[in-house]
C-alpha cells in the first residue's frame, strides 16, 4: 500500500498548509510550480496531477464534481468547502497517514470522509 501524494490546487493553494504538512512528512505540492501555472484551468491541475499520481485537494466542488465525470482516471480528488485552517490540516494530515493511493484513484472525496473523532479504537477494547 502506497502513501498518497498531495497536490493543492489554485482554488486550495497555501504556502502555510504546504509548509505545515511537508513538516509532517507528508509529500505535497501545490498550483502554481514547475509542472504547473498558477492560471491553468482545473482541467489541466486535474490531468497534472493525474500524471504525477497525485490526489488533487480543492475548494472548487462546482467545477470538480463534472470533472470527475469527464476525466475518469486520476489520483483521486478530495473536496472541501472553505474551513478554517486548523480544521484543514488536521483533516488532510489525516488523510495522508490512513488513506492509501490506491484505495483513492478515480475516486473523488469530501474531506470531511477524515475529520471528527480524532481516536480510534483498537480491536480489544
Amino acid at each position: 500500500m502506497t502513501k498518497p501524494r498531495l497536490h493543492l490546487d489554485s482554488d486550495a493553494s497555501d504556502a502555510a498548509l504546504q509548509r505545515e504538512l511537508l513538516k509532517r512528512g507528508h509529500d505535497v505540492t501545490r498550483t502554481p510550480n514547475e509542472w504547473i501555472q498558477h492560471d491553468s484551468s482545473d482541467e489541466e491541475q486535474l490531468r497534472n496531477a493525474a500524471q504525477r499520481k497525485r490526489v488533487i485537494f480543492t475548494h472548487n466542488s462546482r467545477d470538480f464534481f463534472p470533472l470527475a465525470k469527464r476525466i475518469l482516471r486520476h489520483a483521486g480528488i478530495i473536496v472541501s468547502p472553505q474551513i478554517p485552517m486548523p480544521r484543514k490540516f488536521k483533516a488532510l494530515d489525516r488523510f495522508l497517514n490512513e488513506a492509501t493511493a490506491e484505495e483513492m484513484e478515480d475516486q473523488i472525496r469530501w474531506l470531511s470522509d477524515w475529520e471528527g473523532n480524532q481516536e480510534r479504537s483498537s480491536p480489544d477494547k
